[in-house]
């Protein structure tokens, strides 16, 4: 029989307390672990991208969003394979091997995600967030702070990912907008011009390889 160490919080033991806090805040990291997903990674610009692809061919939920977040997720475990692999050689495995403390480690990978993140942070954003803090201009990537870094990433990959979302919007905005006059000059008007219009748009869509254009653009653009 295996057995299992009882957790006691109040427990006056120091190691079974330091165990006792470990998987609290173990816990806790895997129950924001979404979040830092979103709002850490390319994750966000993608899935918004593909959300976008969606609304302007108007296919209602075709095609549905667990395929849509599933190929964002894994788009983005594409994209960030270099830094995840940084992050694992220079923080993880070195903690797993006792050679440094959980905030050595930390600190150890917020480095490479910091430096992926400032690559695609405008200084704009990064500035409301240094200067609502009160926090002084910085000199390195160090004296960014995670608490400024993160949000001001956040916004400008979702205005990236709206510039790009405007763009794939034009060519479907068209053909509706040829379709509603064809539509009104031969005098049906009662007719949904969006009825008309979908299967030219997803002709047009299928016929240059859209979704190969779309990954391309994404990839492109990191």
């Amino acid at each position: 029989m295996i057995e299992i160490p009882a957790l006691d919080i109040f427990s006056e033991d120091p190691n079974n307390l330091t165990t006792t806090v470990s998987l609290l805040l173990l816990l806790t990291v895997l129950s924001i672990a979404p979040s830092i997903l979103i709002l850490m990674t390319c994750f966000t610009r993608i899935v918004v991208v593909l959300s976008f692809v969606r609304s302007g061919l108007a296919t209602q939920q075709m095609p549905p969003n667990q395929v849509l977040v599933g190929l964002a997720l894994f788009i983005t475990f594409f994209i960030m394979a270099p830094v995840f692999s940084e992050v694992n050689e220079q923080a993880l495995q070195p903690m797993f091997a006792g050679e440094m403390t959980q905030e050595e480690a930390f600190d150890a990978a917020a480095l490479p995600m910091k430096e992926f993140m400032a690559q695609h942070t405008r200084e704009k954003d990064l500035a409301l967030f240094m200067g609502y803090a009160g926090l002084p201009r910085p000199e390195t990537l160090d004296d960014i702070p995670l608490t400024a870094l993160v949000p001001a990433f956040a916004i400008s990959e979702l205005k990236t990912a709206f510039q790009i979302g405007f763009m794939i919007f034009i060519p479907f905005l068209v053909i509706d907008m040829v379709v509603a006059s064809v539509l009104m000059s031969m005098g049906m008007m009662m007719l949904p011009p969006v009825m008309i219009a979908l299967p030219f748009k997803i002709l047009l869509f299928v016929m240059v390889d859209g979704w190969h254009l779309v990954v391309r653009s994404l990839l492109l653009s990191f």
